[in-house]
C-alpha cells in the first residue's frame, strides 16, 4: 500500500511558477514510476507528466514540454513538478500517481496507475 500526499498548489499570476511535491508513504518507493495528472472543470482528467522509477527517464505531454519539469529524490521518497510560465490553461487539480514496475512512458500513454493522492489546486490567473 503506498500513500501519496501532494503540496505545492495555490493562485499564481500567468507567466509565474510553482513548485508541487508529492510525499510517498513505504520503503519501496523506487519500485514505482511516478507521474502526474490533472483535472479542469468539465474536463477529463490528462497525464502531464512522468518520471521512471531510477528518475533518469521522463515523459511529458506536449502542452507542458519546456515549461514544465518533473524529478524525484528517492531518498526522501518525493517527486516534483516544477512548473515555469504558468498559463490559465494550466488551472486544473493535480494528481499525483504511482505505478508499480512500469515506465514513465507507459504511464503517460496508458495512463498506468496503481495509486493516486488526493490532488492540489493550482489556478492562474490572466
Amino acid at each position: 500500500q503506498v500513500q501519496l500526499v501532494e503540496s505545492g498548489g495555490g493562485l499564481v499570476q500567468a507567466g509565474g511558477s510553482l513548485r508541487l511535491s508529492c510525499a510517498a508513504s513505504g520503503r519501496t518507493f523506487s519500485t514505482y514510476a511516478m507521474g502526474w495528472f490533472r483535472q479542469a472543470p468539465a474536463k477529463e482528467r490528462e497525464f502531464v507528466a512522468a518520471v521512471s522509477r531510477s528518475g533518469g527517464s521522463t515523459y511529458y505531454a506536449d502542452s507542458v514540454k519546456g515549461r514544465f519539469t518533473i524529478s524525484r529524490d528517492n531518498a526522501k521518497n518525493t517527486v516534483y513538478l516544477q512548473m515555469n510560465n504558468l498559463k490559465p490553461e494550466d488551472t486544473a487539480v493535480y494528481y499525483c500517481a504511482a505505478a508499480f514496475r512500469t515506465t514513465a512512458q507507459a504511464m503517460g500513454i496508458k495512463y498506468s496507475s496503481d495509486y493516486w493522492g488526493q490532488g492540489t489546486q493550482v489556478t492562474v490567473s490572466s
